[in-house]
């Protein structure tokens, strides 16, 4: 089977004049995002709503931002979940998550069962979850990563079980390069260094996925203090001024649980991520079409 039968890739968003909501061909398919460029500037460390209708939220998660409360992380305050029930005046259900490094689309339920009808989508092949990411190095042009992954200990009794021990769980994540760039910077051993700019399509939702299977490949994420290189790293924050994990879920397809329509959220990166992307010199683009 070819790549192009295992995952189907959609263009990418860029920054347009004002809100959109555009209505593509056929009817039913919506798609609604972000594109006020005075306003990604100006709020790009807040939450913001995409959508929203009676049945469900999709907003813009900023980095940084946890989704709900969890003892992993007791003493952040910043709290996603709780800031938009403020903020629309209504009780959400959690649907998926997006770890606190990551930015981009995420959906929440006005209700229990609109809630269970979208993580059903999100955990089978029924929607697509698209996210761009900066890796080390010239990366293949497209592929599919098939690497079954043991789950994520993050408690330290977790830790204490070998991780030869551990159940691994299928994991799939389709990609394909969008940019390359060359720096004429030493950071590594080579006299310049080279990075990708990649637009990554889960079929599997295993925690940390999309940066370990980037490691497994050894093209691991700029950021990324648990699976990239800290040289890297260190070199895009003092660089770039830059030292987040370069991974935003810029999109998100799904049904809508009660209707059925067929809907489309998206966000471009905000602050220095984006930043950073427009000045290596890649221009992302939302063009229409499945």
């Amino acid at each position: 089977m070819s790549n192009n039968d295992e995952f189907h890739i959609y263009p990418i968003l860029t920054v347009h004049d004002s809100v959109t909501a555009d209505v593509y061909s056929p009817a039913y398919f919506r798609t609604y995002f972000l594109t006020d460029q005075s306003e990604i500037e100006s709020h790009a460390m807040t939450p913001d709503v995409i959508f929203e209708d009676s049945h469900l939220v999709a907003a813009f998660k900023p980095e940084g931002w946890l989704v709900h409360r969890s003892d992993i992380d007791r003493h952040e305050d910043r709290i996603l979940l709780q800031y938009l029930r403020d903020l629309t005046g209504t009780r959400l259900y959690p649907v998926h998550r997006l770890d606190k490094p990551t930015s981009g689309v995420i959906v929440f339920g006005k209700s229990s069962e609109a809630a269970a009808g979208l993580q059903a989508q999100l955990d089978s092949d029924a929607s697509i979850k698209q996210y761009l990411a900066i890796c080390r190095g010239y990366c293949p042009e497209q592929g599919v990563i098939d690497h079954p992954l043991p789950p994520v200990a993050d408690f330290k009794h977790q830790r204490k079980r070998p991780k030869s021990e551990l159940p691994r769980q299928d994991a799939i994540t389709a990609f394909r390069r969008l940019g390359t760039v060359e720096l004429p910077y030493q950071v590594d051993r080579y006299p310049a260094s080279r990075y990708s700019l990649v637009e990554v399509q889960l079929k599997t939702g295993r925690r940390h996925q999309i940066r370990r299977h980037f490691k497994h490949i050894s093209h691991p994420l700029i950021g990324c203090p648990k699976y990239g290189k800290s040289t890297h790293n260190r070199f895009f924050a003092e660089h770039f001024g830059c030292g987040r994990l370069m991974l935003h879920a810029h999109r998100l397809q799904l049904a809508h649980p009660v209707s059925g329509d067929w809907m489309e959220f998206a966000a471009a990166p905000r602050g220095c991520m984006g930043d950073v992307i427009q000045q290596l010199g890649w221009s992302l683009s939302l063009e229409s079409g499945h």
